[in-house]
């Protein structure tokens, strides 16, 4: 009776493990329960910004900006011909010369979904239309903001790599503001802003430039994967606050001088990095209405009747490719290659990311590319595995000897403990052996589980049926597999690779030579099969993975207990035994 009455409470404890694994999941790993991630454009803003802090000199305040009439079309808006086009290798989009704005911009090397016509990423949009995120380069003269309605002329229609482009605009004032724009191959615009005094009385300008952007369309900001505000500050990392968290406290203007600052989401990056010169403030704030901008303000400076000033700033907006984020590292922005959220494991997991995409540039598959991982990761492993079947061959050598130290010692513990410490260091035997192989396991698979959401080189990638490895196995058996008309999220969408999984930990579980006791046996038994629903929402990347560990691990057991031939007899005369002791105990119940 004792014994059915655990086993049903281990049951029942396993059904409250399932479903609380799936809120924990859902909560913190809100992607694990996605059947497909679209990531469409990632989200955008809108509005002029609010206010900034002034100087000694004048009361600098970046405004509100103009009050404009309701929701645009984005079709409408980019139709508008005032517009400079912008293309590079990775860019497409345009200028809008109607406040000098960046706010048109798309990737070229990224879709919207798994769809093949689904269309480019599309990373920037104008404001008040449903994507909206923009960059804006301006200047306050005099304490106020030019208005975001003014506009610029261009001296080029197109910015490319080769052909740089400059808006310019004078004021009434006799004030010439130039912004020269230029763009490399990857992701950077780089921004000269200058003001040319032709008036007869000095001038006081500020330099400014913007980030504006809406968090309805922003990635969930993650325990594992940080979305939303984001920078270095005084050469350290600063990303605490998610869009909600900013929202409640206004505005966040971290301390020390900025390397760079910006938004970012799970594959997607803009950041303004400053120039050489005296910052006034440099932070983020919330708008209100889900917006949100992050600036720089310049110091103000006097300039003199015939004189002028020159300010540069640099702008990113573009994917989070790690090569590319570590380049513009190594040129001089402190930690850029920080905007993926690599965390503790960083020197791990980009090494990992890095075998990846070797493998990949040799096999021409990532689905392929992380088995072949496996491969060499139990590989490496094997010597590790090779030393845990040597000490538990040792271990079952020692056991009637530690059963005769238990036996004389069982009326005192703490010599009984010490005995046994003594008999292992006497025998050369490590316990703890056993354990080493999987504590290694644990940071590679967290690695991995990192490199799969974070890389962008896994985005959308196909492996056989699967359409996206990043995301949960798509044949799912309550749906027959998508031949019946509904979808299965969340731990009742079991695929194919959690079946697997389930089946693989099984047999390696059947294969384990230890000797259990009956409850022990009844919990290895449906333990897999928990795992099978745990897992299955989690992507198909990772769950390829183990499911590929395990099946080595099944040939490399079978492999060495060839060679441990001990071990297996042991383990069979124990299970022997400990069967003949519970048909004894149930047989004395019987007649009690």
């Amino acid at each position: 009776m004792d014994n059915q009455r655990n086993l049903l409470l281990a049951v029942a404890l396993s059904g409250l493990l399932i479903l609380g694994w799936d809120f924990a999941m859902r909560a913190f790993y809100p992607e694990a329960s996605l059947t497909a991630p679209t990531e469409q454009v990632e989200p955008a803003a809108q509005a002029s910004a609010g206010d900034a802090p002034g100087t000694t000199t004048v009361a600098a305040d970046l405004g509100e900006g103009e009050t404009l009439a309701g929701p645009v079309d984005l079709s409408a808006a980019l139709a508008n011909p005032q517009r400079v086009v912008i293309d590079t290798p990775k860019l497409a989009g345009s200028i809008n010369l109607v406040g000098a704005r960046i706010d048109d911009i798309v990737l070229k090397d990224y879709r919207q979904s798994v769809e093949k016509d689904s269309g480019p990423v599309r990373l920037f949009a104008p404001e008040r239309t449903d994507d909206q995120y923009f960059a804006e380069f301006g200047f306050i003269t005099g304490g106020q903001r030019m208005p975001s309605s003014a506009v610029w002329q261009a001296d080029g229609e197109k910015l490319t790599p080769q052909t740089p482009v400059t808006l310019s605009r004078t004021g009434e004032d006799g004030l010439t503001y130039l912004v020269k724009l230029s763009i490399d191959a990857n992701y950077m615009i780089a921004a000269e802003q200058s003001v040319t005094n032709g008036s007869e009385a000095a001038a006081i300008i500020q330099p400014f430039a913007l980030i504006n952007r809406s968090s309805e369309n922003a990635s969930p900001d993650e325990f594992i994967a940080h979305a939303g505000p984001v920078g270095v500050f005084g050469g350290t990392l600063h990303d605490p606050n998610s869009y909600e968290e900013l929202a409640e406290i206004g505005r966040d203007t971290p301390e020390g001088a900025a390397d760079w600052l910006g938004f970012t989401d799970r594959y997607w990056h803009s950041a303004l990095i400053p120039g050489d010169g005296d910052v006034d403030n440099a932070g983020f704030r919330s708008l209100g209405d889900d917006l949100f901008r992050t600036d720089v303000l310049y110091e103000a400076v006097t300039v003199p009747a015939g004189g002028s000033v020159t300010q540069s700033t640099q702008l990113f907006a573009g994917a989070k490719d790690s090569v590319i984020l570590d380049q513009y590292e190594d040129s001089g922005i402190t930690y850029f290659g920080k905007a993926i959220s690599w965390g503790w494991f960083e020197w791990f997991e980009k090494p990992l990311l890095w075998l990846l995409r070797t493998l990949n540039g040799w096999i021409g598959n990532f689905g392929i590319a992380i088995i072949a991982l496996t491969f060499i990761i139990r590989g490496l492993l094997f010597p590790i595995a090779q030393k845990q079947f040597a000490s538990m061959a040792q271990m079952k050598a020692v056991q009637p000897k530690m059963k005769a130290i238990q036996e004389r010692y069982k009326d005192d513990k703490q010599q009984q403990q010490q005995k046994i410490m003594e008999l292992y260091k006497e025998e050369k035997v490590n316990p703890l052996a056993g354990c080493l192989p999987l504590i290694i396991q644990i940071p590679i698979f967290f690695a991995l589980y990192k490199v799969l959401i974070l890389a962008i080189e896994m985005r959308h990638e196909p492996f056989l049926y699967i359409r996206d490895l990043t995301a949960p196995d798509p044949a799912t058996i309550l749906n027959l597999f998508g031949l019946l008309p509904f979808e299965v999220s969340g731990i009742l969408g079991i695929g194919i690779l959690a079946v697997l999984l389930g089946v693989t930990m099984w047999l390696t579980f059947k294969m384990n030579p230890s000797a259990m006791d009956p409850m022990q046996q009844q919990i290895f038994n449906f333990m897999p099969w928990i795992l099978m629903f745990v897992m299955a929402p989690f992507m198909a990347g990772l769950l390829l993975y183990w499911v590929t560990s395990n099946i080595l691990t099944l040939a490399q057991q079978s492999y060495l207990y060839s060679k441990h031939p001990q071990l297996r007899a042991a383990a069979e005369k124990e299970k022997a035994e400990m069967a003949k002791k519970a048909e004894r105990e149930k047989a004395e119940k019987g007649e009690a």
